[in-house]
């Protein structure tokens, strides 16, 4: 890995209102589909950002940087509703977006959704109608995988230096918090505070005053004191901020005479004065500091305010590093086989003792099962086949917890785990899968996957199918079988005479064609 991504010095154009950020050196179009190209759309609560970039020799060459104003957090409800109008803002920029990554291939493009659509319970509705426009899947990611793919960024711009970091990034509507060292995140916290949401509370009308001021600095004070104690006992050499807002704070202060675009206290205090002057956020004319961006200022200077006294700070350095840069190498990596989701299945099963033998005997009988079956089953996506992968990998963490009910044990592990590198729908379908791997399979859950769902039954099958006949644990040398699918039915052919000879195998199978059969399946074998 390179120690920043590097970008030569760039021009700017505006296009309906959004700017893009373009390298002198991009390559005219018909070259570039001979380059690696690899994408990040960063869905936020405060602006949607896309970076393409070259990957090449495990670096990343940024070529495009588009970002536009969104709020998509403004248009969330008292009932966590996302308004139609905040919709429609995102899904207009998105189509402006869908340009440049049209034709890109499955894996080449990942899509993320921070705080605004893990509050908005209609997430789902806007998801769907992004995906349709993009053609790539939208993840909505944890606080803490935002953090570390925030910290992934930051760390991979700045030099490698030996010193911890603290990286405070203020989104529209939470805040992350990463003490690391190196490119390794040691500490991931993601607070319920932004630009945005507070600016909907504390100055919706624009109007600044000591008063609401204080109030948005105490709410920030009273957030951060959950986490205070725990960033004091690791401690940092320096901190980064590396959101748009303290970016923002860092140009006004440098207009103002007040250091050289980095955050001070000094500073900050000068600043809320000045704010306090001129009383409404319409008049907030700093250098650098764009219009759309005047009326979140006084929510994140508040908030940023907040953290410099509770955690003791002097000065802040802003990076220009942040979650789609992070998503970036977190995508080279999944390319180049050092894929954190891998890393963090084995700590999984560390922790909790799974059988590492039986494990592995599981997955490569299911993955030689869905090879089979996969274009029969329209299963020809490899998202597919890695998460039938990672559930037969993890299939009995619940067995450490207790023997009864162990799948339903594993399923609630693994939901609700901090598991980093997986989007929350990933660990809802892999707690699935492993909720459905024995006895009952819960029809219904699977239906709240909508099209998805009968994908996930047909993957749940084949874990069945590949548990069952490494029921008898051991390393006996066990048939190959050959396996058929069409539609709602599976068909598996054994050895001639083999099932005869294995009367218990023969048992579970038939018990199995019962189970299947509740769930609209049918099991044959031969």
């Amino acid at each position: 890995m390179t120690e920043a991504v590097r970008v030569g010095t760039k021009g700017r154009s505006w296009h309906d209102g959004w700017v893009i950020d373009r390298d002198p050196l991009t390559m005219p179009q018909s070259q570039a589909k001979n380059l690696s190209l690899i994408a990040a759309i960063d869905l936020g609560s405060n602006s949607f950002h896309m970076v393409v970039a070259k990957a090449q020799n495990g670096e990343i060459r940024i070529l495009e940087r588009l970002g536009e104003k969104v709020q998509l957090a403004a248009g969330i409800n008292d009932e966590r509703q996302l308004n139609e109008e905040s919709m429609q803002r995102g899904l207009d920029c998105l189509k402006r977006f869908a340009q440049l990554i049209n034709g890109m291939p499955p894996g080449a493009v990942r899509i993320v959704g921070t705080n605004a659509l893990r509050e908005a319970r209609n997430r789902n509705e806007f998801i769907h109608r992004a995906e349709e426009i993009l053609g790539h899947p939208v993840e909505v990611i944890s606080g803490r995988e935002e953090a570390r793919l925030i910290y992934l960024g930051v760390s991979h711009t700045l030099a490698d230096t030996p010193g911890k970091r603290l990286v405070a990034d203020i989104g529209g509507g939470s805040t992350e918090f990463i003490i690391g060292q190196r490119f390794e995140p040691l500490l991931r916290e993601s607070l319920q505070m932004g630009c945005v949401s507070y600016t909907q509370r504390y100055f919706k009308d624009g109007k600044i005053t000591p008063a609401r001021y204080a109030q948005a600095y105490t709410a920030a004070r009273l957030e951060i004191m959950s986490i205070e104690h725990a960033l004091h006992r690791l401690s940092w050499d320096e901190a980064i901020g590396s959101s748009g807002t303290i970016r923002a704070i860092g140009l006004a202060l440098k207009a103002g005479g007040h250091g050289t675009g980095e955050v001070n206290a000094e500073g900050l205090a000068w600043l809320k004065r000045k704010l306090f002057k001129l009383g409404d956020a319409e008049k907030i004319d700093f250098d650098g500091i764009k219009p759309d961006r005047r009326a979140i200022f006084p929510a994140g200077l508040a908030i940023l305010e907040a953290i410099f006294d509770a955690l003791e700070l002097q000065r802040m350095d802003h990076c220009d590093g942040a979650l789609r840069e992070g998503v970036l190498y977190d995508l080279l990596g999944r390319h180049h086989h050092e894929d954190v989701r891998e890393r963090t299945l084995s700590s999984l099963m560390e922790r909790y003792h799974v059988d590492l033998e039986q494990a592995a005997r599981v997955e490569r009988k299911a993955l030689h099962a869905f090879d089979q079956v996969a274009d029969d089953w329209d299963l020809q996506n490899g998202v597919w086949r890695e998460l039938l992968g990672w559930a037969a990998k993890v299939h009995e963490v619940g067995l450490d917890i207790a023997h009864y009910h162990y799948h339903k044990h594993g399923a609630y592990l693994i939901e609700h785990s901090d598991l980093a590198g997986f989007s929350r729908e990933d660990q809802q379908m892999l707690a699935l899968l492993v909720r459905g791997h024995r006895r009952n399979i819960p029809k219904d859950k699977f239906a709240e996957f909508g099209k998805d769902g009968i994908k996930l039954i047909r993957l749940c099958a084949l874990l069945r199918f590949a548990i069952l006949f490494h029921h008898i644990r051991g390393t006996q040398e066990m048939p190959q079988v050959k396996l058929r699918a069409d539609g709602d039915s599976l068909e598996v052919m054994f050895p001639k005479g083999w099932l005869d000879e294995n009367q218990l195998t023969q048992a579970d199978f038939a018990q199995e064609a019962e189970w299947l059969t509740r769930v609209g399946f049918s099991l044959n074998l031969r």
